[in-house]
């Protein structure tokens, strides 16, 4: 079976990204309309509900290297927040310490990225964690 090149992969999730055809609790798009190599994106988590995270929405920035769907994307959070796998220094979603990014597969998008990192914000352990003031970044 032959591989989907990563200009069409990324030109689906750019499509899908633009039209909002995605859950409404993670947005992503270019950073810059006019990168046609589409390495650089933007993205945005709502925290979920009941936990520290609730009416915030965090920005993250995505880098889709050469190697993206194969390895996944560099992420970093420009919006400060407490979360055992982002760097307290960096905002660098460390891939280590986030199991979607480690066991990475090629179906995985950054959608999945996103919707993992809000769900990493709703575990137990993490919910209550306390949280920068809102609006501070990296």
């Amino acid at each position: 079976m032959s591989k989907i090149p990563r200009s069409f992969r990324l030109l689906e999730e750019l499509e899908k990204g633009e039209k909002g055809m995605g859950p409404e609790s993670c947005s992503y798009g270019l950073a810059h309309s006019d990168d046609i190599t589409m390495t650089y994106w933007n993205g945005t988590i709502l925290g979920p509900p009941h936990s520290n995270h609730e009416n915030r929405i965090y920005s993250v920035a995505l880098e889709c290297g050469e190697e993206y769907p194969d390895k996944p994307p560099k992420i970093k959070f420009i919006s400060k927040i407490n979360l055992p796998c982002v760097n307290q220094t960096t905002g660098k979603v460390e891939e280590d310490r986030f199991e979607t990014v480690r066991s990475w597969k090629r179906s995985y998008t950054m959608e999945t990225l996103l919707l993992d990192l809000r769900k990493e914000m709703a575990l137990p352990a993490n919910k209550k964690l306390p949280q920068p003031t809102e609006g501070t970044n990296f």
